[in-house]
């Protein structure tokens, strides 16, 4: 068992987990929402430390993460557990899953994964994802804090909802973000995920202003979150409060887990791919084979700099320093 960072004792020998913005009061053996900490006799444990539900080399462009080492694989850790309960969540099988009741865990030490992503063939790093790597908080610092000490890139794919100060601690190791903002409605958090929308935003926020690098996803869902006049105001908010240069994902949403809507109609993906690109500079459509809006074109110029078909990608008109080369101009991307 390991100790769990950020709580606080109570009386009665209750505790208060004070990483994500739940706050879990716990009396002895409870366990929080996110179903992997654990009042163990007054002392606050994490059962996901040391051991992983998931590991494999991906590309990079598969997080999504398409301004950040294009055509690099990374490799993926992920365990299981989630602080927020989508109703249409595609990895169902692990977040929505008790450490408890997992049986799959393989048993691994943080100096191991690093050891791995080391000798994994074209790879840049390890990538926390797959279930809400923020769960499993103090597991994936020591990893990041190894991996970070041998020059290898940290990448944090999440649903962005922490606390602050945890956040902050996690921030120097960490090279990139990709958050879900799943609507910019907190009717639709609390309803669908159970959770809250300003929690989100301030991560969202808190990242931005730090010198990680950030990219957004979507999850466009029919007759819930793609409301034109709102996907404007989320649209309008990623520009104003994060820049208009940083990358938003647009994924197609299939029915799953206890959610039965129908898939997403390609014409509603490309109206508000054309609303995103009235302001960002930035837009990608994932889960749907479209040369077009999965190449990343020169803010300046337009020239195509890396063109995308699925996980292949070809850098095009990108010089080595990051910048066109036909125009000069630099691209928010990290090559």
């Amino acid at each position: 068992m390991q100790e769990a960072l950020f709580y606080s004792k109570n009386t009665n020998g209750q505790v208060q987990c004070e990483l994500c913005p739940w706050n879990c009061i716990l009396s002895d053996s409870q366990t929080g929402i996110c179903k992997v900490r654990t009042n163990h006799g007054g002392v606050l444990i994490t059962e996901v430390y040391n051991r992983v539900a998931a590991l494999g080399s991906d590309p990079i462009e598969k997080k999504p993460l398409y301004h950040f080492y294009p055509g690099k694989n990374i490799l993926s850790v992920g365990e299981v557990g989630c602080n927020l309960h989508c109703s249409f969540c595609q990895n169902h099988r692990i977040s929505q899953c008790k450490a408890s009741e997992f049986s799959g865990f393989h048993n691994i030490s943080a100096k191991n994964i690093v050891k791995e992503a080391m000798k994994t063939w074209n790879n840049i790093g390890i990538a926390y994802t797959y279930n809400e790597p923020f769960t499993f908080y103090e597991f994936l610092l020591d990893t990041a804090q190894l991996a970070y000490s041998k020059g290898l890139k940290n990448v944090v794919v999440s649903n962005g909802y922490i606390n602050k100060n945890p956040l902050q601690k996690l921030l120097p190791f960490i090279d990139a973000f990709n958050i879900d903002l799943k609507a910019f409605s907190n009717d639709f958090y609390k309803k669908y995920t159970k959770g809250k929308l300003q929690p989100v935003l301030e991560s969202l926020k808190q990242i931005a202003e730090s010198p990680a690098h950030l990219e957004v996803t979507t999850l466009v869902i029919p007759g819930l979150n793609d409301d034109i006049s709102e996907f404007e105001s989320m649209v309008n908010w990623i520009a104003t409060e994060l820049g208009e240069s940083v990358p938003l994902h647009l994924s197609r949403y299939y029915p799953q887990y206890k959610l039965n809507a129908p898939a997403t109609p390609i014409e509603t993906l490309i109206t508000l791919y054309d609303v995103a690109k009235t302001q960002l500079q930035h837009v990608y459509l994932g889960n749907v084979s479209d040369a077009e809006r999965s190449t990343t074109y020169c803010a300046n110029c337009n020239a195509p700099l890396i063109s995308r078909n699925h996980y292949d990608t070809e850098i095009i008109t990108l010089d080595a320093d990051g910048k066109c080369k036909k125009c000069g101009a630099p691209a928010a991307v990290i090559i």
